[in-house]
């Protein structure tokens, strides 16, 4: 993918990881919705406003695909690409990069779709800020 409509660079803290010594593997979704939060941040989104408004990203699916495990102390870097599906969906397209040998961790795509008091609604107030700070969305 390597072309992201938004990365962020983190590393491995020691709590992260099991007695094998590697990440855990629940840990790199904390990972992948820290960098989904971020992005929108980045595009003007508030994710705690949004709730306060009554308007909720809910992930609805997670495939990830663990490539390689992380250990203590390495760099990554979390990056996105955003996608739609229909009038519902918000595809985030991510991977997990090492950063000491640009190798590919994990590569997953998590699909999310917004509620409102609880139930859905289009993705449009989603994807026009977006188109906003100038990330087209394509459809999937």
């Amino acid at each position: 993918m390597k072309k992201f409509d938004f990365q962020l660079e983190m590393q491995v803290r020691d709590y992260e990881c099991d007695i094998q010594g590697i990440v855990n593997n629940a840990v790199y979704q904390n990972y992948l919705e820290h960098c989904r939060h971020k992005f929108l941040n980045s595009v003007g989104l508030d994710f705690t406003q949004a709730h306060n408004d009554g308007i909720d990203g809910v992930v609805i699916r997670a495939e990830l695909d663990y490539k390689f495990p992380l250990r203590p102390g390495d760099e990554f870097i979390v990056g996105l690409k955003m996608a739609k599906k229909g009038k519902l969906r918000l595809i985030f397209d991510q991977q997990i990069i090492r950063k000491a040998d640009d190798k590919l961790m994990v590569a997953a795509r998590i699909t999310t779709v917004l509620t409102k008091n609880n139930r859905p609604i289009s993705s449009d107030y989603f994807v026009e800020k977006m188109e906003k700070a100038g990330i087209s969305i394509n459809e999937v």
